[in-house]
């Protein structure tokens, strides 16, 4: 696959055809044109878009000449890659092996935790990784996590926090591990955060633009433009009137599971047992054995979980007064 376009002029015809070509490939190798990282410099693969979105940030933002091996769209890990991955598999798998030992999974079940299923095992590793030599109290996942909470917090700009990020590694002793911009953060936390889509949706809530109607401009209910109107009246395209933030369930419980603790947790309803008749946990409840009784193969699968609805104990960021998590 030529490559070469990723450095040409935006308006040249061969940055045309480079951007047209590189859409159909991943069209090709992913079987989707709704669920696809945009490689532009602004998203850098982090965030998912139909093809029509992609195509308008790689003309209006430009393509990320880092992104050399597109193994976000289909592109086979390079030979070198892999040799060196192998052995980070075999760690990552025995590191987790306690997990599936504890709740009898196999191998088939591991699953693939995300688009690179190796980011998750790094950002385990920056845990461990003090944030100095001889640093005791943080290390570079922890601090990273608490300066982000702050960014979170008080509404830091990008170009702010990159700039905190230069000071605290002039401040902190040499060999430290602080990241030195806001992109190399984005990269750490966004296998931590697990991935979301952004979804334009109609200004009424009748519809979201995905599936049949990705490509349309107006809503086909109520009519309404899709994108967002300027001061001058005038329609600015690409600007969506209203944007919804979908968070994928199903990698967050893979997640879960990685979790020795958690692990414990979610599949401990089917160890316990009511020895005084009262209904101490959900388990107890006539609910849970009515879907027992109904769906049997899912009630004898320990790991299968079982959602309810509630906003308790929801503390983002920890910014509440509340100590505890439901």
């Amino acid at each position: 696959m030529d490559k070469s376009w990723m450095h040409s002029d935006r308006r040249s015809k061969a940055y045309e055809l480079g951007v047209e070509a590189f859409l159909n490939f991943s069209v090709e190798n992913l079987l989707t044109t709704t669920h696809i990282r945009c490689p532009c410099v602004k998203c850098v693969n982090l965030k998912l878009f139909g093809v029509g979105i992609i195509r308008d940030h790689l003309y209006f933002n430009g393509v990320d000449q880092s992104y050399k091996n597109w193994t976000f769209h289909g592109e086979p890990w390079e030979a070198a890659t892999n040799a060196s991955r192998n052995v980070e598999e075999d760690d990552d798998h025995s590191r987790y092996s306690f997990v599936s030992e504890e709740i009898e999974m196999d191998d088939n079940d591991f699953g693939d935790f995300g688009s690179d299923p190796y980011e998750f095992a790094n950002v385990i590793g920056d845990g461990d990784q003090p944030l100095y030599p001889g640093c005791k109290k943080y290390t570079k996942l922890s601090a990273l996590v608490k300066l982000y909470n702050l960014k979170a917090k008080y509404g830091m700009s990008d170009v702010c926090f990159t700039e905190l990020l230069i000071l605290q590694g002039d401040l902190l002793p040499e060999g430290n591990t602080i990241p030195a911009s806001m992109y190399e953060a984005k990269k750490t936390l966004c296998a931590l955060g697990l991935s979301y889509e952004k979804m334009h949706a109609c200004p009424n809530d009748c519809i979201l633009y995905r599936k049949e109607y990705e490509d349309l401009t107006h809503c086909p209910n109520c009519g309404i433009s899709r994108w967002k109107e300027g001061k001058d009246s005038i329609l600015k395209e690409g600007v969506p009137e209203k944007v919804v933030w979908y968070f994928p369930p199903i990698p967050r419980f893979k997640r879960m599971f990685r979790s020795h603790e958690t692990a414990k947790s979610l599949t401990w309803h089917a160890a316990r047992k009511s020895i005084d008749g009262y209904m101490s946990h959900p388990a107890d409840s006539p609910s849970w054995k009515l879907l027992d009784d109904k769906w049997p193969e899912f009630g004898n699968e320990p790991r299968n979980l079982r959602l309810a609805l509630s906003s308790n104990g929801f503390n983002p960021h920890n910014s509440l007064s509340s100590r505890y998590s439901c």
